[in-house]
């Protein structure tokens, strides 16, 4: 009998003296019969649970009860000859459920307010689409204009004029909307612009696509794009000796108010000619280390299908790529545009060399029933589906809402990957970005919590992505590590590696054996 089973038995034999009511002594025999009969764990589980709160609250002990020291250890030890593993009594009963109950207890505030602070868009999917009705009517849209990504990009909202039809905003903010686009462009899908919830003034939606004063009011230095100083070759990005990216279009179906490539994003949409994706592709091919490029832009799904299947075989053909990586936000911004025809391009170029779709999903809004399935069938065909979310201010810059955006997605089959720091590079955006320490809470926080795999990475981007988690290395001392366990505060001691056997390979496995 192990000590965590001796415990509870010998607290259980301490005499109390209470005086059961008959009813009470008749209920606890009879489940000690059906304990004793029966050939599950549970029902001698909660038995011992029964009498543990017996005593402890009302001070009727087993012998108050009728109850023999051997009727209780057989039946202890029935527990263990039943459970599989062999797990006993006092380790489920003292341990296992106190540890599962403290667990529960620290996410008992984000499972109550979850679906009302951090909606997704399958659970307001009635109210998107009276908004899509409410859209459709507004710009003219047939039915057959809807559901297609042509008559999505033809009816797109990129005026003033046709966002206040589309969306019921202050004259205010239509004047500030009106000078900022003087600078700036704004495009809104409608079925996007479906997403955004009336009545709620701050929707992470809305904050996301329409820009507002700060824009253009925002005080500060604009730093050089990024391509000015990490750009080895035309259209290309490199950051580091086997990755660098190809911003193949400066297009989108949705222009997002904190875009890292405002500068890139221009007056007109372009494809760019095949010289230039021509001299990308040459440096490419002369440099070997290369082995990982990713396709942006812009957005690498708003290239046509004919020109992105040119793109993805022309990387096939080069031995030293074996990955290519799509960045795309037109999932959520347009789903409709994924179709057959795309889908046959990423599968076929993944039977080739491994693909993965990078996408960006900041609110748990975003996943609604067309970009879930959108999602699932992309996962189908390539080799991961990965989400890059970028911190933002009011829309997703606490526990709640990043919890819930990081399950959701991965409900709909894209793996959380990066978190993203809101970039400090564009004064522009700089009323969106959120306190580092803020983030750093956030991401701890699921530690313990959520599932692992569901767990991004906290990033900034400062020539090159840099992890922003705070170490939970408290000392090192003897070959001993103390850890904080980041969702508790608790300190957990770890043996290192012994340092006397690590290093000395002459002695390692079939090394001593050889010569």
């Amino acid at each position: 009998m192990d000590m965590f089973t001796r415990e509870i038995l010998d607290e259980l034999a301490v005499p109390v003296g209470g005086k059961p009511e008959p009813v009470l002594a008749k209920e606890i025999r009879l489940g000690f019969e059906q304990a004793v009969a029966g050939n599950k764990t549970r029902p001698i589980l909660e038995f011992f649970a029964r009498l543990t709160e017996l005593s402890r609250e009302r001070g009727i002990g087993p012998q108050d009860l009728g109850l023999t020291k051997d009727e209780l250890e057989k039946l202890a030890a029935k527990h263990e000859e039943i459970d599989e593993h062999g797990v006993t009594l006092g380790g489920r009963l003292g341990q296992a459920r106190p540890i599962v109950q403290t667990a529960n207890d620290r996410v008992a505030e984000y499972i109550a307010k979850k679906d009302q602070e951090a909606p997704s868009g399958i659970q307001l999917w009635e109210r998107v689409l009276e908004n899509q009705a409410r859209i459709m009517a507004a710009l003219g849209m047939s039915k057959t204009d809807w559901p297609s990504y042509e008559g999505q990009l033809r009816h797109r909202i990129d005026d003033v004029a046709t966002l206040a039809k589309c969306i019921e905003l202050p004259a205010g903010a239509i004047a500030e909307v009106t000078r900022v686009t003087k600078n700036y462009r704004m495009r809104l899908t409608p079925y996007y612009a479906s997403l955004i919830m009336p009545g709620e003034v701050n929707d992470p939606v809305l904050l996301q696509s329409v820009p507002t004063a700060e824009m253009v009011d925002n005080q500060g230095v604009e730093l050089p794009p990024v391509a000015s100083d990490h750009s080895p070759a035309r259209l290309v990005d490199q950051f580091y000796p086997r990755v660098l990216t190809i911003k193949a279009t400066n297009m989108c179906a949705m222009y997002c108010t904190h875009c890292l490539r405002i500068a890139h994003i221009g007056k007109h949409d372009q494809v760019y000619g095949k010289e230039a994706y021509s001299e990308a592709l040459e440096y490419i091919r002369g440099n070997d280390l290369i082995r990982d490029v990713l396709i942006t832009g812009g957005d690498a799904f708003a290239l046509p299908n004919k020109h992105l299947a040119w793109l993805l075989a022309e990387l096939d053909s080069i031995d030293h790529v074996k990955v290519k990586r799509l960045g795309t936000r037109i999932p959520v911004t347009a789903p409709m545009r994924v179709d057959e025809e795309l889908l046959d391009i990423l599968e076929a170029s993944d039977e080739r060399g491994p693909v993965r779709v990078v996408t960006q999903i900041n609110t748990a809004q975003e996943i609604t029933p067309t970009s879930a399935t959108a999602f699932r069938k992309i996962s189908r065909r390539v080799t991961a589906v990965m989400n890059q979310a970028v911190l933002l201010r009011g829309i997703n810059d606490n526990r709640i809402k990043m919890w819930k955006l990081c399950e959701t997605i991965q409900e709909a089959h894209v793996r959380p990957y990066y978190v993203f720091n809101c970039s400090y590079r564009n004064p522009q955006y700089a009323h969106m970005r959120v306190p580092l320490s803020v983030g750093q809470d956030i991401i701890e926080s699921m530690y313990g919590n959520i599932s692992g795999d569901a767990i991004p990475r906290y990033i900034a981007t400062a020539g090159g992505k840099v992890p922003l988690h705070r170490s939970n290395v408290v000392k090192v001392e003897n070959g001993m590590i103390t850890l904080k366990k980041p969702w508790s505060g608790e300190e957990a001691v770890y043996p290192d590696a012994d340092s006397k056997l690590y290093g000395h390979d002459e002695d390692f496995a079939f090394m001593r054996h050889a010569g």
